[in-house]
């Protein structure tokens, strides 16, 4: 079998989804380079020899039509501007008979607790980042609408949701230093800061306010993911 991971980022998932098919190849592609580097380290520290990354636009992806039994995306498409696009890439790579997998979050229907000005700030700063962007956070809730428009039919397309909770000490401390890293090294807190929605001094304030909440005991936050698999 045949994988294709778009917007593999780091690679964790990819490396998970070649330990399922060990006489199979998993590809993943990442439009920027730098997450690859890591996925290439990993792949290497965990003994897996059945997983290659190279770089590639989920909107003109570098493979022939009909190339993978399997497409797989995880909080992509809501980071592009043509999510419709990306879907019709994945079909045309996919071989008749092969799925097309994908799951985004749906972030309207995150709930945080307990809440502190910081993580408030967070809360009001990502939406606006969105719409500056155009990325649709709010994307799960919409993988059975973007199918269709890709050209899936109806009956072809499985439908389902899912859910992150965050609540042990660890699951905490995981949350609160990804976002702490989207906020000082990522996209969230670099263009807030280049396109003047928040100032150096607001993602700092920001930053303590996770790091707060990741040390709460009580500290609990769910999100609803939407999932589509598409058969081709």
């Amino acid at each position: 079998m045949s994988i294709l991971d778009v917007g593999c980022g780091p690679g964790t998932i990819t490396i998970d989804l070649a330990t399922r098919v060990p006489r199979g190849h998993v590809i993943g592609v990442d439009q920027v380079p730098e997450p690859l580097e890591a996925a290439m380290k990993l792949a290497i520290d965990t003994g897996i020899v059945n997983a290659s990354f190279q770089q590639g636009d989920a909107l003109n992806l570098p493979f022939p039509d009909g190339s993978f039994d399997v497409m797989h995306a995880h909080q992509l498409v809501q980071h592009i501007p043509d999510p419709v696009h990306a879907l019709r890439e994945m079909r045309r790579v996919a071989r008749p008979g092969g799925l097309v997998a994908v799951r985004e979050s749906d972030s309207s229907s995150a709930a945080w607790f307990p809440n502190n000005p910081g993580l408030q700030g967070f809360r009001d700063l990502c939406p606006r980042v969105a719409r500056f962007n155009k990325w649709d956070m709010d994307a799960g809730r919409k993988l059975v609408s973007l199918a269709l428009q890709a050209g899936f039919s109806r009956e072809n397309i499985n439908a389902s949701a899912g859910a992150w909770c965050y609540s042990s000490p660890e699951e905490r401390a995981h949350w609160a230093e990804l976002l702490t890293g989207a906020m000082v090294h990522g996209s969230i807190g670099r263009s807030a800061i280049q396109e003047g929605i928040a100032t150096q001094g607001d993602v700092e304030h920001i930053v303590e306010g996770l790091r707060i909440w990741g040390a709460e005991e009580d500290a609990w936050y769910a999100v609803l993911h939407g999932e589509v698999i598409c058969h081709v």
